[in-house]
């Protein structure tokens, strides 16, 4: 995980794949030689013939640099900021994703309708 990469990020990640769901979600992935790229993945849980979750499946693209800039990164640093104030990762997680909820809350849009409108 990249450092500027929230942990909330990817908990709203994995709850949405572990319910069967897909989602679309800007991440900062970290190279072998330390470098950064950001990336804006779409992962899908795959199912078998019953609907049992067998696996997951990522298509990534590269992100529009200004959505990066003016809207994910600001984000992104914020919900860092907060994770920050807490001694205990874990704390520090449920209280960004608690953060990410209220402003999406505030602009009455769900994560998915956030992300598909940038």
């Amino acid at each position: 995980r990249h450092p500027e990469m929230p942990r909330c990020v990817f908990k709203l990640l994995w709850d949405h794949i572990q319910a069967g769901r897909e989602i679309f979600a800007y991440v900062v992935n970290r190279s072998k030689n330390g470098d950064h790229y950001w990336v804006l993945a779409h992962v899908t849980p795959s199912k078998d013939t019953s609907g049992q979750i067998i696996g997951f499946h990522s298509n990534r693209r590269v992100p529009n640099r200004q959505i990066l800039d003016t809207t994910i990164i600001p984000l992104y640093q914020s919900l860092l900021a907060e994770e920050a104030k807490h001694a205990n990762s874990k704390d520090g997680m449920h209280a960004s994703f608690d953060m990410l909820v209220g402003i999406l809350k505030e602009s009455n849009v769900e994560y998915d309708e956030f992300i598909a409108r940038l």
